[in-house]
């Protein structure tokens, strides 16, 4: 029988992973997009018809997937390659047997099935907050749900790169604290998406906190990277 090895997770004693500045920059753009998805949810509620009825929403999603990976190659080519750190020391993990895919794949199945308990305990305990909803942008025609397909993708490998990867570690070092370094990164991964609404923060927050404990425990990104992948794809298209 298979055992799953919890892998040690070591706390940095090494210099930041990238230049001050430069994560002072990626921290800025995310409380920017707060700002923005504040006014954005304000507006909305203020004016009927705001949000755009589904017509063409083809250039959303591949200035999405290009939002993404600029995210990705800024933090990658102006961040770790400046401290001379890798990919590699982000992502962490190695496949050198199907069977090494098959449990994280494994692995990440049942992560977002607790997240979807999580979903459904919060909806019948707490209920949904009246936030502006963002269902006119989802997918509906077969190219729509493809580029879809490309956003979670984009997303799943991005998101986790740059707030399990690139933040968690970088705060580690800088507050000497692993768990400190969760909190802030999950932090800012929830009110990052602040066009959702407050609820929908505070839910992500709790997303990125568990996705941050998955990649503590495996030291790994990659089981968080496809069920990050799975959730946006299921969400999208199916509405699970």
């Amino acid at each position: 029988m298979t055992t799953i090895a919890a892998p040690r997770f070591e706390t940095s004693t090494e210099k930041p992973i990238a230049p001050w500045w430069h994560t002072a920059l990626l921290v800025a753009l995310f409380l920017s997009l707060t700002v923005a998805g504040a006014l954005f949810q304000r507006h909305a509620r203020s004016q009927a018809g705001a949000l755009p009825q589904h017509t063409n929403i083809i250039p959303l999603y591949l200035s999405l997937i290009a939002a993404e990976w600029g995210l990705f190659i800024f933090v990658w080519r102006a961040g770790l390659k400046k401290t001379g750190k890798r990919l590699r020391d982000l992502i962490g993990g190695r496949w050198s047997s199907a069977k090494d895919v098959l449990l994280d794949a494994g692995l990440a199945l049942g992560i977002w099935a607790i997240w979807k308990i999580f979903e459904h305990a919060w909806t019948l305990w707490i209920g949904h907050e009246h936030a502006v909803s963002i269902q006119p942008l989802l997918p509906q025609r077969f190219l729509e749900i493809l580029l879809w397909i490309g956003v979670s993708i984009s997303a799943g490998i991005c998101e986790e790169l740059v707030f399990r990867g690139y933040f968690q570690k970088q705060f580690e070092v800088l507050a000497h604290s692993r768990w400190i370094a969760l909190f802030l990164q999950a932090a800012l991964f929830g009110i990052s998406h602040g066009y959702q609404g407050i609820e929908a923060c505070v839910k992500i927050a709790i997303f990125g906190a568990m996705f941050g404990l998955l990649a503590i425990w495996r030291n790994s990104l990659r089981p968080g990277m496809m069920a990050h992948a799975w959730s946006d794809i299921l969400s999208g298209i199916f509405g699970i």
